[in-house]
Order: structure tokens, then sequence, then C-alpha cells
């Protein structure tokens, strides 16, 4: 069962509460509601940390869990999953981003070196940046809208299997 699985990887809810940059959250995180795994906290869970993994600003565990609490996802994973996009893996989906909303834009993609430079930054990315954000958004919307589906049907089917299992006894 997907309960079982997520668990194991989910760190405990007590040190999650007790984490400093949550605290502004206040006794929001108390709320049960929060911790438990069922299907639809999951599935929302999913759509709340893959919408925010694509979405090019600092401070996306934030967001995330400021998401959860809104929506009523489970909180720990929300914030777990926006570690998708890690220091390792930002440069191919943000390029992949980018590269969508060139396709998107109907504009031909720029070439561009990276600088650690104020100008780089003001003239370089200006260039890029509508691309850039509209395959963001994309993708945000699509990997959200897939995973909260997947999940979903992912947990349906090991319900409706687990029944037939004790059915067939």
């Amino acid at each position: 069962m997907p309960k079982k699985m997520i668990k194991r990887w989910l760190p405990d809810h007590h040190t999650i509460k007790t984490n400093k940059h949550l605290q502004i959250f206040g006794d929001v995180l108390h709320d049960a509601n929060l911790w438990h795994l069922n299907r639809r906290s999951v599935s929302k869970a999913f759509a709340v940390g893959l919408f925010f993994a694509f979405v090019p600003v600092p401070f996306q565990m934030m967001l995330a869990a400021g998401m959860a609490i809104l929506v009523h996802a489970n909180l720990p994973l929300s914030v777990a999953l926006v570690w998708l996009s890690n220091p390792i893996t930002i440069p191919p989906i943000f390029y992949g981003c980018y590269k969508l909303g060139t396709v998107l834009m109907n504009v031909p993609p720029q070439d561009f070196a990276f600088e650690l430079s104020v100008e780089w930054l003001t003239t370089s990315l200006s260039a890029v940046a509508g691309p850039f954000l509209l395959g963001c958004a994309v993708c945000a919307v699509f990997f959200s809208v897939v995973g909260y589906f997947t999940i979903n049907g992912i947990w349906r089917y090991s319900v409706a299997s687990s029944w037939k299992k004790r059915k067939d006894r």
C-alpha cells in the first residue's frame, strides 16, 4: 500500500514542527490533518510539491508549506517533493523549462554564457526571462496535475486490489 511506503520516507512530524524556519506558521502546524496519510492529502501534497518544484524562486519550501496548509495537503510530503529541484537537478530542469518556453512562444533560443555579475543579470537574464517563466509555469501546472491524478489512481488501485485479495480469501 502507498501509505506504508510513503511513511518510511517522511521525517517525524515532531522534527518538522520544531523546525525554526517553519515557526512562522505558528500553531497551525499542530493541526493533525496536515500529518495524515490518506488518498486526498497525499494527492494534494504531490500537486503542491511538484508545482513549487518548478517555481524559480528561493524559499520554495516555505511556499509549499503555506499552500499545503491552505489546501489541507500532507505537509511533510509537500515540502519534501520540492526537493526534486535541488542544486544538482535545477540546471537541466530549468533549461528544459526555458526550451519549452521558446517553443511555446515561437522564439529562437538565445545563446548565453553565464557570468556572475550584475551586468549579466540585467542584460542576459531579461532576454530569456519570458520563455523561461512561461516554461516554468507550464511545467509546474502540468506536473502538478499529472502527479495529483497519478497518485490518486495508484492509491485507488492499491485499495481496490487489497479489497479484492480479502474478498478472494
